[in-house]
């Protein structure tokens, strides 16, 4: 299939290219490069032996969107958006405006190409504040409730994504919640690379590892977990890629829309990753504990039997494997 990835020179989107390529597929990559670098495509060439077509370009850029199309596609997979939990708060209007309001150009250039495939990178932040009794986290489970307005943003697009299928059933949407995406691809040259000092835990852990930043900032300890730090579910982004190709052949042309968690099914706490980092780094990993931060919710981890059983994916990568993968990638990035 020839393949749209809007923001496929980013974290989620570059490693998911490589899986397009490896799974014999064309993507072509529409990214503003606001938080991904021109670099990333002749990486993803050295690791696949193809050098996917970048076009720099905003998708929320309606004409920029239609003259891309012309060239003709089978089928889209939409990553373009922000991502920080911590700013969307501060900046609520510029991740309506970035992630909304380009999910709304973006699908009305699909429409008028007649391109119906669509694979939405949604997010765990739509079922909001879960109560811990309520977990593991299930597709059906509530959303629509989130802590902060990024992830507003997604059940807003997944909201306007249904809505699109009602209107014109021929679409087939996929949208996939992942959980808290880590690690980089195993050769050590694709990995998550935020400009400035990083909003995620991982990538924070190994600027400490690597003596870029002093210590860890770990925001709460007084949450009701085992050892009162946060508990997320981590994936690994290879295994994650993955999961977008499974959902592009499983569901490519079939009408209706499809929602599956991608995560590991296990939760992991703040503590747990430093340690696992310390084993994998050999570094001493040396942290604080801080207030809790706005938008953060205690607990949460993905069931993750639904995309076993009707993609046939599971993740095949542990958390080690995640750390060692992730420290490769900061040593051989700087």
């Amino acid at each position: 299939m020839r393949v749209l990835v809007t923001g496929g020179a980013g974290f989620i989107g570059s490693h998911t290219v490589v899986s397009l390529i490896e799974a014999g597929h064309e993507p072509v990559i529409v990214d503003n490069l606001v938080n991904a670098k021109r670099s990333v495509v002749a990486r993803i060439g050295r690791i696949t032996g193809h050098e996917p077509e970048l076009v720099e370009a905003d998708v929320r850029d309606l004409d920029a969107m239609e003259k891309v199309l012309q060239s003709g596609y089978d089928a889209c997979i939409h990553f373009a958006a922000l991502k920080a939990v911590g700013e969307s708060v501060e900046k609520p209007l510029l991740y309506y405006d970035n992630n909304v309001g380009g999910t709304f150009a973006l699908l009305e250039a699909l429409s008028g190409a007649e391109v119906k495939t669509f694979v939405f990178s949604s997010s765990a932040t739509v079922y909001g504040d879960p109560d811990p009794a309520t977990l593991p986290l299930l597709e059906s489970s509530p959303i629509g409730a989130a802590t902060n307005p990024y992830g507003w943003s997604k059940i807003m697009m997944e909201q306007i994504l249904r809505d699109v299928q009602v209107s014109d059933p021929e679409w087939s949407i996929s949208l996939l919640r992942y959980f808290n995406p880590v690690g980089a691809h195993q050769s050590g040259l694709l990995g998550e690379d935020p400009s400035g000092i990083p909003n995620n835990l991982m990538p924070y852990v190994a600027k400490v590892a690597s003596g870029e930043l002093s210590k860890v900032k770990v925001f709460g300890n007084d949450y009701p977990t085992p050892d009162g730090t946060g508990v997320r579910d981590f994936v690994h982004v290879a295994d994650l890629a993955d999961g977008h190709v499974a959902a592009l052949e499983k569901r490519a042309g079939e009408q209706g829309v499809f929602t599956y968690n991608l995560g590991t099914g296990e939760g992991h706490s703040v503590l747990e990753v430093i340690a696992a980092y310390e084993r994998q780094s050999g570094k001493p990993i040396p942290y604080e504990i801080v207030g809790r931060r706005a938008g953060d919710v205690a607990s949460n981890w993905a069931s993750v039997e639904k995309a076993r059983l009707e993609l046939d994916w599971q993740t095949t990568r542990d958390l080690d494997d995640m750390c060692a993968d992730s420290w490769r990638w900061q040593q051989n990035s700087h």
